[in-house]
């Protein structure tokens, strides 16, 4: 079932008739459902990155559960696998795109989300206040300038977060957004990354097993659209493992996150020195104990940036990936020390960085894509839940 859904997913995005056939259709069927399903006031809809318990909707999630102004909502949390996906507190997980997750968003009031809650159907009720904090800042094109449909429209949207101002005109063209459903927040899920203490990296190195005696190199690249008709979603970075390690292990540790929707790693094995971290639950942790991040066009070096630690564009497919997706912004003249294309360049500038001058150029980098930040959970829940007035993190 769960490749037939890729299949499907991948078709709806790639054939425009299609999709706008099963739009048309599941959407009229779930409004007429809708009619029968009445809207309780009391109860949230959650939904991560991914179909997990992630990203900044369970930022949100853990600081409501805090609070006695919630005592009495009911929570739900759309997750992949609701019997094995462990979320704390008091929710009810639901399966996406199933007959129970439609009714339930149906009934709740509120909606956050950092991707899509509808799933492209429109059927929300004017009732319903809808928050979509997004997952990433747009460091490659979305939505309309992505691909060969022209039909996303968040117009529907009550509220969408932003970090800088440079993203708005982005999204009035990828989503067709407008000015009053912007909030300048930043990212809820990016709150914890100001202020990290060395005793919270230390403690963080303990819990998931890292040495404090070696420096954290983590290497977190973007997805690649699929290649077979949606069987898979595959990455295969063209490194030489043998050859990273002959140059770093005395001095670095390579960690591996690949992105959510990324179905396989290819080419890498994985032992004392580059080590598996692609289903740890909690990316920010990765980030925090980590001294270089690795990257090419995720959405992963704003947040880093934040942390104001070097960070490497490792662009090895810059043309291919350009001419098939496109790019925001200019990431060989904004990347701060622009981009590397071989791996080569890439261990280069490891072994032979100045430190002082690589962060310089991050907080230049930040200062311009991360103007907003620091405290956008509660900003967030103040803007969705307008009697809500506690100002205290």
């Amino acid at each position: 079932m769960k490749g037939f859904r890729a299949r499907l997913d991948y078709i709806l995005k790639h054939n425009t008739f299609i999709n706008k056939l099963f739009k048309f259709t599941a959407g009229s069927c779930i409004r007429l459902i809708g009619l029968f399903v009445p809207v309780k006031n009391n109860a949230v809809l959650f939904s991560g990155h991914g179909r997990k318990y992630n990203d900044s909707p369970r930022a949100i999630y853990e600081y409501m559960m805090g609070k006695k102004e919630f005592e009495n909502f009911t929570f739900y949390w759309a997750v992949e696998n609701p019997e094995k996906t462990v979320i704390p507190g008091r929710c009810i997980k639901v399966k996406p795109d199933t007959f129970k997750y439609f009714v339930t968003a149906l009934k709740c009031k509120y909606w956050i989300t950092c991707v899509n809650i509808e799933r492209s159907l429109k059927f929300k009720k004017k009732k319903t206040l809808y928050l979509n904090t997004w997952h990433g800042i747009p460091i490659k094109t979305v939505g309309n300038e992505a691909s060969n449909r022209k039909d996303y429209d968040f117009s529907y949207i009550n509220f969408f977060c932003i970090s800088g101002d440079f993203e708005t005109d982005i999204y009035y063209r990828a989503f067709n957004l407008k000015e009053s459903q912007i909030i300048k927040t930043g990212l809820p899920r990016n709150d914890n990354l100001y202020n990290v203490s060395e005793e919270e990296i230390k403690s963080i190195k303990r819990k998931i097993g890292l040495p404090e005696d070696k420096k954290i190199i983590l290497y977190a690249p973007t997805w690649r659209d699929s290649k077979d008709g949606g069987k898979s979603y595959q990455i295969k970075p063209p490194i030489d493992i043998d050859y990273w390690k002959k140059e770093l292990k005395d001095e670095y540790i390579l960690l591996f996150r690949t992105h959510p929707y990324t179905s396989k790693l290819i080419g890498v094995n994985f032992d004392d020195f580059v080590r598996d971290y692609i289903n740890y639950p909690d990316v920010n942790d990765l980030l925090k104990v980590s001294d270089i991040l690795i990257s090419d066009y995720s959405a992963v070096i704003f947040d880093y940036s934040i942390l104001e630690k070097p960070i490497i564009s490792f662009a090895y497919d810059y043309e291919e990936y350009g001419k098939e997706r496109g790019f925001s912004i200019d990431i060989k003249k904004e990347m701060p020390g622009g981009i590397c294309e071989t791996e080569n360049q890439v261990i280069d500038r490891i072994k032979n960085m100045d430190f002082n001058e690589e962060v310089k150029m991050v907080k230049v980098f930040k200062n311009k894509y991360c103007k907003y930040g620091g405290s956008a959970i509660v900003d967030c829940v103040k803007t969705l839940f307008d009697f809500y007035k506690d100002d205290i993190i």
